[in-house]
């Protein structure tokens, strides 16, 4: 078993992990946890399905595009728990659940 096989499927489990957590969790922090394991998955199989030009080196246009989504998702990750903090001062210190807002 290669390194990018390893790779790949390390990815894979972190995305089923990742999309089990979304749909199974009501917390919005926990939710946006789940995303950011999500998305490490998909990097990490990204990373594994990229040709190489030997059996040690990445190729080197998907690891910087692998370094932009990382950019990104930090971006994303920022945005959201600025949101989560706006909705909790917005509703009184109230729960973050999902469950709670619908009420």
């Amino acid at each position: 078993m290669t390194s990018n096989v390893l790779y790949a499927l390390a990815g894979v489990a972190l995305i089923v992990m990742g999309l089990a957590a979304i749909s199974l969790q009501t917390h919005l922090l926990r939710r946006v946890i789940a995303f950011n394991i999500l998305g490490s998955g998909v990097f990490l199989v990204l990373l594994g399905v990229a040709p190489g030009r030997s059996a040690h080196a990445a190729d080197p246009i998907a690891q910087a595009l692998l370094l932009t989504g990382i950019v990104v998702a930090v971006s994303a990750t920022g945005l959201a728990l600025a949101l989560a903090r706006r909705l909790h001062r917005a509703t009184g210190g109230m729960t973050l659940d999902a469950d709670d807002d619908a009420r």
